[in-house]
């Protein structure tokens, strides 16, 4: 059972250990770990690693926007899921833009934290099998074997260049 590690950043330290309590509740492989401020957020991220961010927006130093945003910088492709109570059109449009993975507003009761790690687990999973993806075609693309992908009528549907080398060689 591997563990799915996640970096909350709330201004809101009771509301974090609430959180992370919902969480461990809701699936015992996640591992919450918490900061009250952005900038400590920042740089747990340089010396640690995580499989998912989950950021309010509305912080007194920096927005969850710019959070992302400078995330976003080093890690472009880390799931980022903004949690907030700035339940705006404007916001959600703007996490989007900014390259937010998910936008969950937060509500009274017990269902937001369900939702949340639904949404976690699905963000973290929907990572893990990009990179995969990216990590095959990286493979299947510098290999210097000759490698292509035939449908069920035999026809090619993909090749990789070493393929496409050697039956450009062979036809001249």
């Amino acid at each position: 059972k591997e563990l799915i590690r996640v970096l909350h950043v709330d201004d809101e330290s009771s509301f974090l250990g609430l959180t992370t309590e919902f969480l461990v509740r809701e699936d015992d492989r996640f591992e919450i770990v918490t900061d009250t401020r952005p900038e400590d957020g920042l740089d747990r991220l340089a010396v640690d690693s995580f499989d998912c961010i989950v950021s309010d927006y509305q912080m007194p130093t920096m927005t969850g926007i710019e959070f992302l945003e400078a995330v976003r910088e080093s890690y472009p492709s880390l799931p980022f899921i903004l949690f907030t109570g700035e339940g705006s059109e404007a916001v959600a449009s703007d996490a989007i833009s900014a390259g937010a993975t998910d936008y969950l507003q937060k509500q009274t009761g017990t269902e937001q934290y369900q939702l949340l790690a639904n949404r976690i687990l699905n963000a973290v999973e929907s990572y893990q099998t990009q990179y995969e993806l990216k990590q095959y075609q990286l493979l299947v693309e510098t290999v210097g074997d000759p490698m292509y992908i035939l449908d069920d009528d035999g026809l090619i549907t993909l090749a990789n260049e070493a393929l496409a080398e050697m039956l450009v060689c062979e036809c001249q």
